[in-house]
């Protein structure tokens, strides 16, 4: 076995060549430490190692371990892109898609975003995790291929032989799976003794005098699977068994006791270590969007232009970017889309193949990998030619080695495979080999292996394809023994077949690459290199009516029939997608979804851009579809099923869904749909264990009491839920009451929304009750609940302590000046309401407050310096309550929206009002409508517009506003610059009020919204407005609707609009 120096050859192949390496240089032993940090390993301040009771010989033993270990692991270390791996993701043990799902496939499908919560920095990858636990044992790091684990293993070597984590550990024996597969048998002692050769007495770590980490990186590059069910047990640390046996004794306990284990492993090999054995389990997580950025910086950090242009092309592509996230994947297609911008400068825009399928990007790939840099010497075109055919050659070879790795699940390859496949070593040199097959070469073997997993499957794809066309038996049984198989179809439909009946599914990306072979794009790019121009032709019809008749023919998805879709993608045979995908965006799927169309949706919910920030499913689901889609829905974020008529069954189908650990809902609406207390409880069950969903909506459907008490249950105990609607669900005041007992101990939920629920005064007083206590709750409506003004005197007391409570919707409650007078006395005190929302409000609209009550309200204004909207809007309040709140106005600093539509507010309050705005300095919305407000009250308000600079929106719909009112707001608006949206509909300012804005927009600057709908302007006054707009540069909309001007003097006033403001939307 190799020396040190054999533990890991390289990095993890994420890590892309193209960066520069950053050399980093080794740090020396012990002599350079601070004083602090120096001594003997065996002391107390000792490092590494603090602690330990070794004898004083083994020093110089420590010391050469800890040099050999800095000086290989202190070299090539690109400092960029490590960040990401110094916090792990800690998970719990596999999910269902890692243990089944290629590599590709689980990227693909949970969008690049591991489902964890839970982060842990790489120093504390082997401490306990409370005071109270111990260390773990047996750790297992999973990654994708490409991820960065063996990158992630040389920082933490790097890290610990430097000093700065793991101190209390003495030796760190770092060994690959790549090594091991070149023995038989060893023993415990014999590993030691052959891997780290200066370590003359390795029965202090077999006795467990030292404490050691024994790290085994890439289980999934074992030859030999692990089983640990039929494993001989072996406790002698001298005796030599099975390698196989060797580790799962180690795993066990059986040997190297006292020594901590770490593997790294693609999730899919990791499923051979029974969870059982698994102290701890930590996945690397993909990149960000910025750490995507800095890679592709750091790949051309000589031309950030280019990076600049790749990183665009990447997020132009949904499904491309999310494979991007792994880092392996991102170096190819980064280089493979450099490549193409570079190369398609200066040829005809017709003749270019935009790279956007996954066989383009290996097209362009190999192509760049074939060609080298022949592309810029043209002259030399023997040589190049030359270089091809031998390149072509290798390809050859190589293909057959990758096609035969892949059927035995074998990556890693030594000289007797090299050899075996006839592969020339002397050749792997070449810039082509380099950029496809990687060397790792020690003391006793040189392994080799693929630059990526799917460069070996794109490999054994074009072997597959160039084989099969003059093939007679089955190439995947290597004897050549198999009933004959005539033309390239037949193999290929064979292959298609053999890949849907996998249990590993291994061939899946195989397939997508064969599949990609038949495009034309493909064809085109790589004819005359890989690929006879165009060959395809004859296959690609037919292979893709074959896999279109592979699409499921009952409602049974799954992400074989997904792959199938990919398949058709990259062939590009994409009719059916297309159609779908056009329903979903225009919300017309109800009746078309068919089995065939429903493996479509399936695949789309992956990729499409149509779900990126909500996917809609509204009216148009079944039972059997819905069940159909579940394994798709779990990793959609935010997901809307409403009104698809769905029963308590499908909610048993939702909450299994919702309690898998795999599950990414984070919202959820099932508005408007058959639901009864039953459905409610099962979503309820799912409540208990569910921990992505934050928003809930079931309004509109039928709960019940018994509904409302299951889930008040699950709130009791979940501390994920946010949001939770319940609009129209009849829970009545029994289920208020559960609600309100479930407020008491839930301090998550910050928005309830229980309006049109019939809870009446005592739920409201139960409620009110628990909000004493509460102190997450921001958002509260109990609008349409008969709460009456017992009810609101009791949610009155609760806001004199509640202070965290930021909107209250009280809205047709029948609540009288008596409950108004409670409410507006306990503003006085509160502190919490609306004070940071400013997009809600306490609402108080279509209620019974009278004019009594606006004193009372008018007393919370002047004294309450936290309220941002009121609105009380269809209640009595006439002139006497209008006035009051007038005055409070002039003094309040705080409110920014006041909603007065429909109280019988006449002249004398406005005048009121327009008063309060020459000195109000906060409100910025006034509505007014359905009030009685006249000329002269315009003309007061006007007079207020002509000094305020602070209101920008007024609402005067029919408000008795006629010529004399218009051109007193003509004159503010000369001079006025807040007023931005002003509406004026269903007034009578006629032709003269219509001269008089039209000569204010000629002046004014800040208007962008104008409404003067049924005004009674006839043609005259439309042809005012439209001609002014000539000179006005910031409205942006303009309604003249109802003003009796006919189709043809409409079109042409639209016309004269879209001449003179060509920005405006104009409604005629």
């Amino acid at each position: 076995m190799a020396s040190s120096q054999g533990g890991l050859g390289g990095l993890d192949q994420a890590v892309p060549q193209a960066t520069g390496e950053v050399h980093l240089t080794a740090v020396p032993g012990r002599d350079h430490l601070p004083p602090g940090e120096a001594g003997a390993p065996d002391s107390g301040g000792g490092w590494p190692g603090a602690g330990a009771e070794l004898p004083a010989r083994a020093e110089p033993m420590v010391q050469k371990h800890l040099e050999s270990l800095q000086s290989y692991y202190g070299n090539g270390l690109e400092t960029g892109v490590l960040q990401r791996l110094i916090n792990l993701l800690l998970v719990e043990g596999l999910t269902d898609i890692q243990q089944k799902e290629h590599d590709i496939l689980q990227t693909e499908t949970t969008k690049g975003l591991p489902n964890a919560s839970k982060s842990i920095p790489l120093e504390k990858l082997f401490l306990p995790l409370s005071k109270v636990s111990i260390p773990p044992r047996n750790s297992v790091t999973i990654g994708v291929a490409g991820i960065g684990k063996s990158t992630l293993v040389k920082l933490f070597i790097y890290m610990w032989a430097k000093g700065e984590i793991n101190r209390d550990i003495v030796f760190v024996l770092p060994l690959t799976f790549r090594e091991l597969n070149t023995y038989e048998k060893l023993s415990a002692e014999r590993l030691i003794c052959s891997a780290f050769p200066h370590i003359t007495e390795p029965n202090c770590i077999l006795a467990g005098a030292a404490r050691t980490l024994l790290i085994l990186d890439g289980l999934d590059e074992f030859k030999t699977p692990l089983d640990f069910s039929n494993a001989v047990v072996c406790t002698d640390p001298k005796k030599e068994i099975q390698v196989d046996s060797l580790i799962t004794n180690i795993i066990r306990g059986n040997l190297l006791q006292e020594a901590s284990v770490w593997v790294t492993s693609r999730p899919m090999a990791a499923r051979q270590i029974p969870a059982g054995l698994v102290d701890r389990m930590t996945e690397i997580r993909g990149f960000g969007a910025a750490e995507m950025k800095d890679f592709l910086d750091q790949m051309f950090f000589d031309n950030r232009d280019l990076s600049s242009q790749v990183l665009q092309h990447i997020r132009a592509n949904r499904s491309l970017y999310v494979l991007c996230t792994v880092p392996g994947f991102c170096q190819i297609s980064g280089s493979s889309i450099a490549y193409y911008l570079k190369t398609s400068v200066d040829q005809p825009q017709e003749t270019i193949i935009v790279p956007r399928t996954l066989s383009e990007i290996y097209s362009y790939y190999f192509k760049m990998a074939l060609g080298g840099n022949c592309l810029e010497k043209p002259r030399e075109t023997l040589r190049i030619e030359q270089a091809v055919n031998n390149s072509k050659k290798m390809v050859g070879s190589l293909g057959r080695l990758a096609f035969y790795g892949l059927l035995r699940k074998k990556h890693v390859f030594y000289e007797q495979d090299m050899k075996a496949y006839g592969i020339d070593l002397s050749l792997l040199q070449s810039s082509l080999c380099t950029r496809l097959l990687l060397k790792e070469e020690m003391k006793t073997f040189t392994a080799y292996y693929f630059s990526h997993l799917t460069v070996q499957e794109f490999l054994a794809a074009l072997y597959y394809y160039t084989v099969a066309k003059r093939a007679i038996f089955d190439l995947f049984t290597e004897s050549g023994m198999s009933w004959p198989k005539l033309g390239f179809l037949s193999h290929f439909k064979s292959t298609v077949q053999r890949s849907l009946q996998a249990e590993d599914r291994q061939l899946d990306i195989f397939v997508r690459f064969l599949s990609g072979l038949l495009s034309p794009q493909v064809n085109k790019l790589l004819s005359g290199w890989l690929l006879v121009k165009d060959e395809h032709n004859s296959f690609r019809s037919q292979a893709a009516t074959f896999l279109q008749g592979c699409l499921n023919t009952d409602y049974a998805i799954s992400s074989r029939t997904v792959n199938i879709m990919h398949c058709l993608y990259e062939i590009q045979h994409m009719e059916i997608a297309k159609t779908v995908e056009e329903a979903m965006k225009n919300e017309s799927l109800a009746g078309m979804l068919t089995p065939v169309n429903c493996s479509a949706l399936a695949y789309l919910l992956q990729v499409s851009d149509v779900c990126v920030e909500e996917t809609n499913l509204s009216n148009c689901l079944t039972y059997n579809v819905c069940k159909s889609l579940l394994s798709q829905l779990l990793f959609l974020h935010n997901l809307r099923l409403d009104n698809n008529q769905f029963k308590d069954n499908v909610m048993e189908l939702l909450g299994s869904v919702l309690s898998v650990k795999d599950c990414q809902i984070q919202k959820l609406s099932l508005a408007e749909n058959q639901i009864s207390n039953k459905g409610a409880k099962a979503l309820a069950r799912s409540l208990l264990v569910n921990r992505s969903l934050t928003a809930l909506d079931l309004r509109s459907n039928s709960i019940g009491p018994a509904g409302a008490k299951a889930l008040a249950d699950a709130l009791k105990k979940n501390q994920i839920l946010l949001s939770l609607n319940l609009q129209h669900n009849t829970i009545k005041e029994d289920g208020a009451t559960f609600l309100a007992e479930a407020l008491l101990t839930n301090n998550r939920l910050v928005t309830l929304h229980l309006q049109k629920n019939a809870i009446g005064a005592q739920g409201a007083r139960k409620i009110a009750e628990a909000l004493k206590q509460n102190c997450s709750l921001k958002e509260l409506i109990l609008s349409s609940n008969s709460v009456g003004d017992n009810g609101s005197v009791a949610l009155a007391e609760a806001l004199r302590v509640n202070h965290s409570l930021q909107s209250l919707d009280l809205q047709s409650n029948s609540i009288s000046s008596t409950g108004v007078t409670a409410l507006t006395a306990a503003l006085c005190s509160n502190k919490g309401l609306i004070s940071l929302n400013p997009v809600s409000s306490p609402s108080l609209r279509e209620n019974s407050i009278s004019k009594e009550g606006g004193p009372a309200i008018a007393h919370a204004l002047q004294t309450n310096s936290t309220l941002r909207k009121l609105d009380l809007a269809a209640n009595l309040l006439y002139d006497e309550g209008g006035k009051a709140i007038a005055l409070a106005i002039k003094e309040n600093r705080a409110l920014t929206s006041l909603h007065l539509q429909w109280n019988f507010i006449q002249v004398n309050a406005s005048m009121a009002l327009a008063q309060a705005l020459q000195s109000n300095s906060s409100l910025a919305s006034l509505d007014l409508q359905e009030n009685a407000v006249g000329d002269e009250g315009m003309a007061a308000l006007s007079a207020a517009l002509k000094v305020n600079t602070t209101l920008a929106d007024l609402h005067l719909q029919v408000a008795s506003v006629g010529v004399a009112g218009a051109q007193a707001l003509a004159e503010a608006l000369m001079v006025n610059k807040s007023l931005q949206i002003l509406d004026l509909r269903g007034n009578s300012i006629g032709v003269a009020g219509a001269k008089a804005m039209a000569n204010a927009l000629k002046v004014n600057r800040s208007l962008r919204w104008l409404n003067l709908q049924e005004n009674s302007l006839g043609m005259d006054g439309a042809i005012c407005i439209a001609t002014a707009l000539k000179g006005n540069h910031g409205l942006t909309y303009v309604n003249l609707q109802g003003n009796l001007i006919g189709q043809s003097g409409a079109k042409m006033i639209s016309n004269t609009i879209q001449i003179n403001s060509p920005n405006c939307i104009v409604d005629v």
